[in-house]
């Protein structure tokens, strides 16, 4: 909303109709030279009008330590500053970094080498989205866009030294809403199977800088939660051997299998724990120490934890921490109080605007505790796990107030909140790096000022490339970028995008 506008809106007209007659008044005489003190004394009216206006919608803001007349000047300042700050050495504090101590005064204040690794593990979470093909004309809906080995090059995260050694696919044996959904299409890499993430180690360079072997499990959340988390509210199931109960949903996208598919003959889980075993294994075989780190966004918060679980159960003494992003609740208490038990570290990143964390029990969850001594352990109680970083839109003098349940769950938005927290009681960070503009990849939630387009991340012209006949057609993918190519079906492919193009091409023939 503009200014004059938004004025005119919230601020009584005995207030403001002087000041505009006095401007109206000198504007409609343009040829006549204004004094400088009357310019002078407008401009200070005009930014108390805005102050108090300020105030008046968002009181918080009053704490903000970040305020820009010029939109256009503060572009100009920050696109010409690197989006990151350079990596401070951290060896001989991975363990408070990594949960050891619940993460206890490293939060409020947030403590910078914190906020680094945080962001780190947030931007492997956004990974999974960002590679995720979900076009559903695609013949690979459902898959990653890029072979393992291409995916950090192509989406820019070589700086953070990791590589990546092994991709998770999952599938459901409960009927499942869109995330599921196959491609429009018959002939498909797969009916069954999605690309959920991936498992990642750090290199050489980045092991010294942080103190340890890390192995990185990041988990792909929904691309559109709206349509599931109804369905994710119900039932839970027993997990391990005691009174610990997760969700049905969850517990089933984690470990569903199905012996006549091709790529979940084992389930996510057994994926997984294959691949870490197999790491941690080989790293402390060199005599290496080794952590564990598993992220998630979303529903894929929500598998980030019963993969630290079950990774904690089968490889005692391994640190094991999550960092979750938005994520839903899990299990009940005696869930929670078997990850304590086994040591796991659970950073949850929360917005306060965001209804997902709420869910499920947005009725039933840990606030029935106060009444135990009555009621007893209810074990069909949802309860969230470990500490939690909480994060509040309206710090943000760059993102748009109102409601927005997409902008407010949106990843991009919550690790732009991470990077300008500094505390509870503070505002925004004046010198935060990353890049605004990352924020209105998926959404609309930047403030109009900064005249960056909504959802801007997508393919150009939708994916579709002008062939050397002039004519649109979806593009072949690079052999290696096909998911998991066997024998002959890489030559196969392209002959079967081959055969489509002369038919293409045939059929637009016989139009003309």
């Amino acid at each position: 909303m503009a200014l004059s506008t938004m004025i005119h809106t919230h601020l009584p007209t005995t207030l403001y109709g002087g000041a505009v007659n006095r401007v109206s008044s000198i504007s409609a005489h343009q040829k006549v030279t204004v004094d400088t003190k009357l310019n002078r004394g407008a401009r200070r009216l005009a930014e108390s009008l805005t102050s108090l206006l300020q105030l008046s919608i968002d009181p918080s803001s009053s704490r903000k330590n970040l305020q820009h007349s010029s939109w256009d000047s503060f572009d100009e300042q920050k696109h010409n500053t690197p989006t990151t700050s350079p990596k401070e050495m951290i060896a001989d504090k991975w363990r408070q970094l990594h949960g050891c101590s619940d993460w206890g005064r490293l939060l409020d204040p947030l403590h910078p080498w914190l906020r680094r690794e945080i962001v780190k593990y947030g931007e492997f979470a956004q990974a999974t989205y960002d590679a995720f093909d979900f076009d559903s004309f695609s013949e690979y809906c459902g898959s990653c866009r890029y072979n393992r080995n291409r995916l950090f090059e192509k989406l820019g995260l070589c700086k953070n030294g990791y590589k990546v050694t092994k991709y998770i696919y999952a599938m459901s044996t409960i009927e499942m809403p869109r995330w599921l959904e196959r491609s429009r299409l018959m002939d498909t890499w797969s009916r069954d199977s999605n690309w959920m993430g991936y498992v990642a180690v750090s290199d050489d360079e980045e092991t010294r800088r942080i103190g340890r072997r890390d192995i990185v499990v990041a988990w792909r959340g929904t691309v559109a939660p709206s349509e599931w988390y109804e369905d994710f509210q119900r039932n839970l199931d027993p997990i391990g051997i005691g009174d610990a109960k997760v969700e049905h949903g969850f517990l089933s996208i984690y470990t569903s299998k199905n012996e006549s598919t091709r790529y979940n003959k084992s389930s996510a889980s057994e994926q997984v724990m294959k691949e870490v075993m197999k790491l941690v294994q080989f790293y402390r075989g060199q005599g290496e120490e080794v952590s564990l780190t598993i992220t998630g966004h979303s529903l894929g918060g929500a598998l980030a934890l019963l993969n630290a679980y079950e990774a904690a159960v089968n490889l005692p003494g391994l640190p094991v921490s999550v960092i979750s992003f938005g994520a839903p609740r899990v299990g009940n208490s005696a869930f929670r109080d078997e990850l304590d038990d086994l040591g796991v570290k659970t950073l949850r990143v929360v917005v306060k605007q965001d209804l997902v964390p709420r869910m499920p029990g947005v009725v039933f969850n840990e606030s029935l505790q106060r009444f135990d001594d009555i009621t007893g352990t209810l074990e069909w109680v949802y309860t969230h796990v470990g500490a939690e970083l909480r994060l509040d839109v309206s710090s943000s003098p760059y993102l748009k107030r109102g409601f927005s349940p997409m902008g407010f769950h949106s990843l991009e938005t919550y690790l732009h909140l991470v990077d300008g927290f500094h505390s509870a009681e503070s505002g925004f960070r004046s010198d935060a790096r990353r890049d605004v503009t990352l924020v209105n990849k998926a959404c609309d939630m930047l403030v109009d000022e900064l005249r960056i387009p909504q959802c801007w991340y997508q393919l150009a012209n939708k994916g579709l490339v002008c062939n050397e006949h002039g004519r649109w057609v979806k593009p072949s993918r690079e052999p290696e970028d096909i998911p998991s190519p066997i024998g002959d079906q890489a030559h196969e492919h392209s002959l079967r995008i081959q055969m489509q193009e002369n038919y293409q091409m045939l059929y637009a023939s016989y139009q003309t």
